[in-house]
């Protein structure tokens, strides 16, 4: 895993533990903030990164770019436009 990927599953997993959170956040967190990080860092992958990565970022597919990342690509569920 590159530097880069690793960023993007760090901010992925923060994500998720503040969407979490969020019934009982008490100032809410910043959301726009950490999507404009994971679109930042995403823009900063290299040519050859993984197809099924960038489709999932590209998508804001977070969960499944997560499991990606995680190698639990097998876990995610086929989507609405028939990708995995």
């Amino acid at each position: 895993m590159t530097a880069i990927e690793q960023n993007i599953l760090a901010a992925l997993i923060n994500l998720e533990s503040v969407v979490k959170s969020m019934p009982t956040a008490n100032p809410k967190p910043n959301l726009p903030l950490l999507f404009a990080r994971l679109d930042e860092l995403t823009c900063q992958l290299p040519r050859d990164t993984a197809p099924d990565l960038l489709h999932y970022l590209h998508k804001k597919s977070y969960e499944k770019a997560r499991l990606y990342l995680e190698g639990r690509d097998a876990e995610n569920q086929v989507g609405s436009c028939g990708h995995q």
